[in-house]
């Protein structure tokens, strides 16, 4: 459900909330059992936004879209710094109140986690610069969850990245020529 999510993000298309719903909650429960809270902790704002982002991307007017894709301006690159540095304050606190410090992943666990908070964020805005958020956080993740034995999930931020470098470049060249759209 997660690559079908990520697919339909990189068409622009609205199917990308129910999909990513669906991935969300599987998420939790594994990454629950693997200790990896921060991850943990996005996947539920994941599904949060997912509400939010399916409500945003599906106003139109006369059938147009009301919020097409657009780049980030000054105000939101202030929220985006925003978000993630209350991202990683959250996330520390959680660890901390949990006691898991114990580990080197921890602290990459926080990183991505804020990388994601705001790349999610952006996602529901419509922001093309969301993709450069999930390429690096995905890059990052594909390594440990192989070290966390998430082979599987691993595999699948392979797969995530590259879908998000071609998401990226289809959503830059839609941005180009606005008249195509692919959100119904």
């Amino acid at each position: 459900m997660g690559l079908l999510s990520a697919f339909f993000a990189a068409r622009n298309n609205i199917l990308v909330y129910p999909t990513g719903i669906v991935s969300t909650c599987i998420f939790v429960y594994i990454l629950a059992k693997a200790g990896l809270l921060g991850d943990m902790i996005i996947n539920a704002y994941y599904f949060v936004m997912s509400i939010y982002g399916w409500f945003y991307w599906s106003r139109k007017v006369n059938g147009a879209d009301i919020n097409p894709i657009t780049t980030t301006s000054l105000n939101d690159s202030k929220w985006g710094m925003f978000i993630f540095l209350g991202s990683i304050i959250f996330i520390w606190g959680v660890y901390s109140v949990f006691d898991k410090w114990t580990h080197w992943t921890a602290y990459v666990d926080t990183f991505t986690t804020a990388l994601f908070f705001v790349g999610m964020w952006f996602m529901a805005k419509r922001k093309l610069e969301h993709w450069l958020f999930w390429i690096v956080g995905n890059t990052i993740t594909v390594p440990l969850y192989y070290h966390k034995e998430l082979l599987i999930s691993s595999f699948q931020y392979v797969v995530l990245t590259l879908i998000a470098i071609l998401g990226y470049r289809a959503w830059k060249k839609q941005l180009n020529n606005p008249i195509k759209t692919s959100s119904r």
